[in-house]
């Protein structure tokens, strides 16, 4: 946080326990790691801009409580609201495991062949939802 790499935002439903946190940051994807019917779509620029979710996770303190999903919401209407200010074409996240990238798929995320584990969401898909 002291060096501004990413921001911090945290669920403490109490004010004291913390439920969950995620991270959002600033990043870019090369267009030759996505897939190329989406890739010859954006630009011809090799990089575009798009907000990594550096991390996201809920205490096992919570469980069954949807914690992880009002996390995952919150990341995504701050990243399109965001997006309007500082552009980035889509929102990337890396799994942490075959789970985590099951519960992003349930919610349109998409694999990015070249890089195991990391999926995105594009800002066009996000401003549909919210």
């Amino acid at each position: 946080m002291k060096k501004s790499l990413a921001a911090v935002y945290v669920l403490a439903p109490d004010g004291k326990t913390i439920a969950g946190f995620y991270t959002l940051s600033a990043y870019s994807v090369e267009l030759d790691k996505i897939p190329d019917e989406i890739a010859k779509k954006l630009t011809r620029m090799p990089e575009v801009p798009a907000t990594l979710i550096g991390r996201l996770a809920r205490s096992n303190a919570f469980p069954g409580q949807r914690i992880g999903e009002s996390l995952l919401a919150d990341a995504l209407k701050r990243s399109l609201a965001n997006s309007k200010s500082v552009a980035s074409w889509a929102v990337i996240v890396d799994a942490k495991d075959a789970s985590a990238v099951a519960f992003y798929k349930k919610y349109g995320f998409v694999e990015i062949p070249s890089t195991p584990n990391r999926l995105f969401l594009p800002m066009e898909t996000i401003a549909k939802l919210y």
